[in-house]
Formats: C-alpha cells, structure tokens, sequence
C-alpha cells in the first residue's frame, strides 16, 4: 500500500485542503517551521498511530482548537497490478483524537475500528529523522522498538499477544510492588506471563532472522572496515539457557526488592559489537549513522520480500548525512520500489540522489503549513 491522498484538520498549521502524492518519491522543501515536518507527522499519525514527535496528543493539535484528525487514501503502490485504475483507493483509513475528552476514533473503509494495529497494518511507516540515530547508542528500548515494529508487520499475531503480555506484566508488578506474595497466586500469573513470553520471543527470533539474512547481504555490498568485526544478536530478555519460569523463580526475591518485572521479553535487545564490544564505545558518529541506515533498508527489504510496500518519511536527512549516504540510501529504497517523502530546506537535487535512473517524483513546496506542487 501507498500513500495516495492526506487531508488533515487542526493537526498543526497544515491546511484543510487535499493533496495528492505518487506511490514512489515525495520530495518536499521550505523554510523552518513551514509545515514539511508536520506532513510527515501527519502521515505517521495513519501508520504508528501517534506523533515520532512528541508523546502527547495536545501537541499537535491547532492552537485553540480541541480536536484532530488525519485521513488518507491508499492504493496499491509500486505493486499494482497493470489493469489497476491510475488513482483507484484501495483503502482509506482516518483518526481522530479528541484531546479534551480524550478520545480516539479509527476507521478503515468508512467502518469504526478498535485497535490501532487495525489501522496501521495497511501502512507501513518508517521515520528516519535526526532521533533515529539512537537505535545505536540509546537505550536497549530504542533497538526493542525497532525490531517490534518489523515483528508487527510480519506476524499479524504480534499485536494482540504483545498486549496480553503488558497486562499481564502490570499485574505481576502491582504484586511484587505490594510486598507481600501469595507463592500460588504469583505461579499463576508466572504461568501466563512465561507462556506469553515464549510466543513473543519466537516472533521476535524468526524475525530477526529475516532481518539479518538483509541486513548481511547489504553488508556484502559495501566497503568498510568494520564489515568483518560487527556482530548483531538477538537477547530474548532473560538467559535463554533456563527457562524463563525457573528464571522468575529463582530472582523472586531480587524481583520483589525492586518491585517490577527484571526478566522476560520487557527485557529484550538487539546486541550490535565490533569485535567483542559495543558499537556505541567503538564506532565513530559517521559509521554509527551508516549502521543504522543500513539497519532500516534491511528492515524494509524484509517487508518488500513479503510483498509489502513501505512508506518511509526522510525527516531533514541534509543535516544528518553527507551527500554519499543521502545517495545510498535514496538509490536502496528506490530499488525496494518503496513510497518515500523526503524533507530538506533547500529545493532538493534528484540527479544527487538518483545519479543512474531518475524514479518517478514529484516536488512541493511548503509554505505556512500549505503544500503547493511544482512542475518538473
């Protein structure tokens, strides 16, 4: 699926009006505080179901006003077949957050839906801002995060059993925060948590290990001298060499020292090493870039694999990478054939980003939240 059509109300300056996009290249330039950001917010609110932003809905709301909402239209991208109908939706799909009494709507083809997952299994969004960065160095959250958004999009269960274990983890901590444990109580809930733990973890191994066959054969492609010492490995959150009921057993005590969860899948991380240590004490700012970079077209070769088209929104990439690594990486997703909205400040130079064959892009100008196209 592809992005097609966005119209937006109260979300940010963004203006109310329709605009139209391609399935491939969306280039998009205009001063600071002009509006390209809040596009590519816009367009995650329909495939994250938030802002990559900030945390809190208010945020993005239009001064004064108390409710958003965002409405997209989709096709069948890169993928359609030739019969398809230029500009025939295959989907639209809409939210709506009212901040003030808190509430969310989502709708799929005109029908309410329940969960966010419902929403954004038809579009696959992935941001490469400034922030992405930390996938390297942050916390083992951050590289959690990546990975599950892969999981997400490959196994359709991956949602729900996800969701089950967050409750089921809330209610073993309010137990070990209460200090004082019902042995059989806490088997129960260990019961559950182990067996919800064991599902997610099998998600997360066949899925990293489809990312990492990608992400090895994009390393055969580059020259660089630290291609032969990296190591990526998946930790399941606990040591898979016990199983992780005989670990909750054996850490009762440690667990009800601290009052919350210290094992299990809440626990789990991708592990990158040069040579025996960390990627974060060992690798310059570049090379940690170009990792990461690496690390998110692998993660969309993965998708196109299952015949899925990603959307990748390209958030002021001119102040993060040098004009090589911007051109790697618009050529990589130009060969994935994904849908790409990419921002700058400066009017953007295709043939410095596709210097052999120039895909199918169109080109706006953002100005004061308004989106006007350019001939080219």
């Amino acid at each position: 699926m592809a992005l097609v059509k966005l119209q937006t109300e109260n979300f940010r300056n963004l203006g109310h009006g329709p605009v139209s996009f391609t399935p491939s290249m969306n280039l998009l330039y205009g001063e600071n505080g002009s509006g390209k950001t809040s596009v590519l917010e816009a367009i995650g609110y329909l495939g994250l179901g938030r802002s990559f932003r900030v945390s809190r809905h208010q945020a993005v709301v239009s001064h004064g006003e108390k409710k958003l909402t965002v409405f997209g239209g989709l096709d069948e991208g890169m993928s359609a077949a030739p019969s398809s109908m230029p500009g025939e939706l295959r989907h639209r799909v809409g939210i709506s957050r009212d901040v003030a009494a808190k509430e969310t709507i989502l709708r799929v083809d005109g029908e309410a839906v329940r969960n966010l997952s419902s929403l954004a299994q038809h579009l696959p969004v992935s941001v490469i801002d400034p922030g992405v960065f930390d996938i390297v160095a942050g916390s083992p959250g951050k590289r959690r995060q990546f990975l599950d958004w892969a999981v997400f999009h490959v196994e359709p269960s991956f949602a729900s059993v996800w969701q089950q274990c967050q409750r089921v983890t809330s209610q073993r901590n309010q137990i070990l925060r209460t200090g004082r444990i019902d042995d059989a109580l806490m088997k129960v809930w260990d019961s559950q948590y182990t067996e919800l733990a064991e599902r997610l973890t099998r998600a997360r191994k066949e899925t990293f290990g489809l990312f990492t066959a990608a992400f090895d054969s994009l390393l055969g492609e580059i020259e660089a001298p630290w291609v032969d010492g990296l190591r990526l490995d998946f930790y399941a959150g606990w040591d898979s060499s016990q199983s992780l009921f005989d670990v909750l057993k054996i850490h009762r005590e440690q667990e009800q020292k601290m009052g919350h969860t210290l094992y299990g899948p809440n626990r789990a991380d991708i592990r990158l090493r040069f040579q025996g240590r960390p990627v974060s004490e060992t690798f310059s700012r570049g090379q940690q870039k170009t990792l990461v970079i690496l690390m998110k077209i692998a993660q969309g070769m993965v998708l196109s694999d299952l015949g899925k088209q990603v959307t990748f929104l390209l958030d002021d990439i001119n102040a993060e990478l040098d004009v090589g690594h911007r051109a790697m990486l618009a050529q990589k997703l130009h060969e994935l054939r994904c849908q790409v909205f990419l921002t700058s400040i400066e009017p953007p130079r295709p043939t410095e980003l596709w210097q052999n064959t120039l895909p199918d892009y169109r080109l706006f100008h953002v100005e004061h939240g308004k989106l006007t196209e350019e001939q080219i």
